[in-house]
């Protein structure tokens, strides 16, 4: 079957590769029919984390149908078309019961690559994936595109937004204009914010967070942009931040953004290895975020909320391509031509 491979820094390909075969009584195999390409997938495509050539790409997202399942899988069958959460969790432990499957106590291989091929093995499978009514083609591609941003991206907007607490009338600025930030206005508005700071410096993600809800558009970076914040809020700062990028600089603006008592929802893959803790301790800033729990909020909200229509995330993949294609999907977004490549198989 065909799936992409780490090549080098700056090159996926695709190689051919044996089926996966199920290995364990909750394993499920998936033939993937939509897919994409993650902005943390380039950490390793831009060399900055290490990965072996030829070995199994890092991608993470899928729509696919059910083409067999292990013994211990009750909740599905072949031909059942599914959301595949980068996250596995089992559903009934104490991390999965409260809501952050992300950390699921009984599954260490918790999170999913390989999803940028023909067929994956979908472990800890049982609760984890997500039943969709129908089948594929009952759906436009728009939608498919929308469904598909609940294997991550939209999830772990919700989860920026939930774990900084945004209610009704809160101010809330979101840091990043990635699928994950563009995602994370979305949550912010359907949690009730009134207003939406997005820090943007492109024009094309300025103008989908301000469809998606934004209020005000931030362009700055560092000291200038948090001027700019407080500006806007009157000198005081918002009441929730959302850190949607990973960076040292992302989250140090995320930090000094918020008000004093402020909560920042960091959902950014950290790359910074320390982080000064004086800034947040005199201002009495919490900090929480982690792994998003795409399976519980597929299930409770964001599902139902896409397939009535109420929220349209697809339209952070803004270009197309073929599983073929597939480092040029990844050059797209390296160079920033598109915010996120949408793969059809």
């Amino acid at each position: 079957m065909k799936d992409t491979r780490f090549i080098k820094p700056g090159q996926v390909a695709i190689e051919d590769v044996p089926m996966p075969t199920l290995q364990a009584d909750d394993d499920v195999i998936l033939r993937i029919v939509r897919t994409c390409v993650c902005g943390s997938d380039l950490w390793e495509y831009r060399g900055i984390d290490d990965a072996a050539a030829h070995s199994e790409n890092g991608g993470h997202e899928a729509l696919a149908i059910v083409d067999s399942v292990g013994s211990a899988i009750t909740t599905l069958m072949p031909g059942d078309f599914v959301i595949a959460p980068f996250t596995h969790g089992c559903g009934h432990c104490a991390a999965c019961r409260a809501g952050y499957e992300g950390g699921c106590l009984n599954h260490e291989d918790n999170f999913s690559r390989g999803a940028q091929g023909e067929y994956m093995r979908y472990q800890h499978a049982e609760w984890s994936l997500v039943k969709i009514p129908g089948q594929p083609a009952d759906y436009s591609e728009e939608m498919l595109k929308s469904l598909l941003t609940l294997a991550d991206v939209m999830a772990t907007g919700y989860h920026a937004a939930r774990v900084a607490h945004v209610g009704a009338g809160d101010t809330v600025v979101v840091v990043g204009d990635g699928a994950v930030g563009l995602c994370g206005v979305i949550a912010a508005k359907m949690r009730g914010a009134k207003r939406i700071i997005a820090m943007s410096r492109h024009e094309d993600r300025q103008r989908l967070a301000l469809e998606f809800g934004a209020t005000d558009i931030v362009p700055e970076r560092d000291q200038a942009g948090i001027d700019h914040v407080m500006q806007l809020t009157d000198g005081e700062g918002a009441d929730a931040v959302l850190e949607c990028v990973g960076t040292e600089q992302s989250v140090a603006t995320a930090v000094k953004a918020g008000r004093p008592g402020a909560t920042v929802g960091r959902v950014g893959v950290p790359h910074n290895p320390e982080m000064d803790l004086t800034p947040v301790f005199f201002r009495n800033t919490a900090i929480a975020g982690g792994p998003a729990s795409v399976t519980t909020y597929d299930k409770q909200v964001l599902l139902d909320a896409v397939l009535k229509g109420e929220i349209h995330p697809g339209k952070v993949f803004t270009q197309s391509f073929s599983l073929d294609d597939i480092d040029a999907a990844y050059q797209a977004m390296d160079q920033r031509k598109a915010i996120k490549s949408y793969i059809i198989l």
